[in-house]
């Protein structure tokens, strides 16, 4: 009778390691489809898009900096995944951010049309980003006091940079007539850059209304950008 039952209980393992060992092909076959919504990317470059516009999603609907694990979720993929084409959250978020600019550069292209004074259009750009980063949140979060504390750097990185250089080339201002040359554009867009994050980082209490914030930066990054000599 105990010989009987050993085989019966041997047999009760040998069919749950089997249905587990089953199980478990199911489950990563189950994944492997719902990965990537069912559809793996066909490449590096589709991959990187399709991670790219689901934390530019994830932002735009959160208003609030993501994790690797917040997209990978998303995406029904594991972290790994997503470290393979970006190695931080910094670095996707940076992506994000470059993403998402474009619509932000055409409203700044027309609220700065037509001002070709450079302190002027560059007055009504810092004016108009300030307030309008806050409908931009993959921006906004970059600039802003928790991202900037964290990594005051960003503001002069290379992609802060390039950003700053295709923002002032959208403008109608004839630069090189201002005795502005590459390199001098190039350290006016890094001065601008920083006199934002000040801004962002310490508005004020109260903070200026935008008429006020004209005025002063008329008076003083005015005098910055009109100090340097005409071609």
């Amino acid at each position: 009778m105990k010989q009987s039952y050993d085989h019966t209980f041997e047999c009760m393992i040998t069919f749950a390691e089997f249905a587990l060992t089953c199980g478990c092909a199911s489950v990563h076959l189950v994944a492997r489809r719902r990965g990537w919504g069912g559809s793996p990317p066909g490449d590096d470059a589709e991959a990187t898009r399709r991670i790219i516009a689901a934390a530019v999603e994830l932002i735009g609907r959160t208003g609030a900096e993501i994790s690797i694990a917040d997209v990978a979720e998303s995406l029904g993929v594991i972290r790994q995944t997503v470290y393979r084409y970006f190695p931080s959250a910094d670095a996707l978020m940076t992506a994000s951010a470059i993403a998402s600019a474009d619509d932000f550069l055409d409203r700044l292209a027309r609220q700065v049309s037509g001002l070709g004074d450079p302190v002027e259009a560059m007055t009504e750009a810092v004016v108009f980003t300030l307030t309008d980063v806050r409908r931009t949140p993959h921006l906004g979060i970059l600039l802003s006091s928790s991202y900037s504390n964290a990594h005051p750097e960003g503001m002069t990185s290379d992609e802060a940079q390039a950003f700053g250089m295709t923002m002032i080339r959208r403008f109608d201002v004839d630069w090189a007539a201002h005795g502005y040359d590459e390199p001098a554009l190039r350290e006016l867009v890094e001065y601008v850059l920083r006199t934002m994050q000040s801004f962002f980082l310490s508005p004020g209490d109260p903070a200026r209304s935008d008429d006020e914030l004209r005025r002063y930066l008329r008076r003083w990054m005015g005098s910055a950008i009109g100090a340097q000599p005409k071609a």
